[in-house]
């Protein structure tokens, strides 16, 4: 994966004074909270979308698919649109969560075919503390400048493909001839607890690697060099292929950011714990990683 993944806070600036500003998306989102429309548009950055993870940017739930299985592609198709994405315009996407919900958008449009999508390193957090303004209230996309030669906002048109899936038999063979690394937080990995999902413990053979440890104390992106040591020390160096999952899809699309970001591709198991615990014949596992 070579394409850019994070955008800075004074890059975006410049792009959103520009006369072509990019699609700018506000994932709004966080795993018990509902209220990811009501945050926007208490305040978000100017001219930013908002975008409704559990309706835009997943299918419906089931026990076979997890809590979010990838949205069917004309639904995802229509919502691009309606963000007015087009073709050739780049997107920036964003969230109050250090990225952890907006990745899912940023994997989805790279999945889909949309070459030119990135994060905002440090998310919300970075614009707050830049002393930037915020904008209350909805808003609508902000479109291209009406130029001869401006992308034709609002016609994407996607094309699946882009990065790799896998699913629960993909994700188990990972385990085992490969590196899966499993991002959710180490409790959860270790089965000690679990909050959502219907049992506890990991894929066995499956590598504990929280996705919050990818960030610093900003909320912006460790070095890459920082985090190429924390997946090598994982195995990621010496691995044929690496695969993600965490609960439902969405943090585990943030890992892959990270993982690219530090030169290794990854491919993801969108169903997740939440489709893998919900099968009684697949096997879960408990405990540290083995010593």
């Amino acid at each position: 994966m070579s394409a850019r993944v994070t955008t800075t806070v004074e890059e975006l600036r410049e792009l959103l004074d520009s006369g072509q500003p990019p699609v700018l998306l506000d994932v709004r989102w966080a795993l018990g909270d509902p209220h990811g429309r009501d945050h926007y548009e208490a305040g978000h950055i100017p001219g930013a979308v908002y975008v409704d993870l559990d309706r835009e940017l997943a299918g419906p739930p089931s026990p076979e698919g997890g809590r979010h299985p990838l949205p069917d592609l004309a639904d995802l198709q229509a919502s691009a649109r309606s963000w007015d994405l087009g073709e050739g315009r780049p997107v920036v996407v964003y969230d109050d969560l250090g990225n952890t919900a907006a990745a899912r958008a940023w994997w989805l449009l790279r999945w889909a075919g949309v070459p030119e999508v990135t994060l905002l390193d440090g998310a919300l957090g970075a614009w707050r503390a830049a002393g930037l303004p915020l904008e209350a209230g909805p808003s609508a996309p902000q479109p291209a400048a009406n130029a001869p030669d401006a992308p034709d906002a609002g016609h994407v048109t996607l094309r699946p493909g882009g990065l790799p899936v896998t699913d629960a038999d993909g994700a188990a063979q990972l385990a085992v001839t490969g590196l899966l690394l499993d991002a959710r937080a180490g409790e959860r990995y270790r089965g000690e607890q679990e909050p959502v999902d219907p049992r506890a413990g990991h894929i066995p053979g499956a590598v504990s690697a929280p996705t919050g440890e990818n960030l610093a104390a900003d909320g912006t992106f460790l070095p890459p060099e920082v985090l190429r040591k924390r997946f090598e020390d994982r195995g990621a160096g010496d691995a044929a292929e690496i695969g993600v999952y965490c609960g439902s899809g969405v943090t585990a699309a943030h890992e892959i950011a990270a993982l690219a970001i530090a030169g290794f591709d990854a491919t993801l198991f969108p169903g997740s714990w939440s489709a893998w615990s919900a099968d009684p014949a697949r096997p879960a596992a408990t405990g540290p990683l083995p010593s």
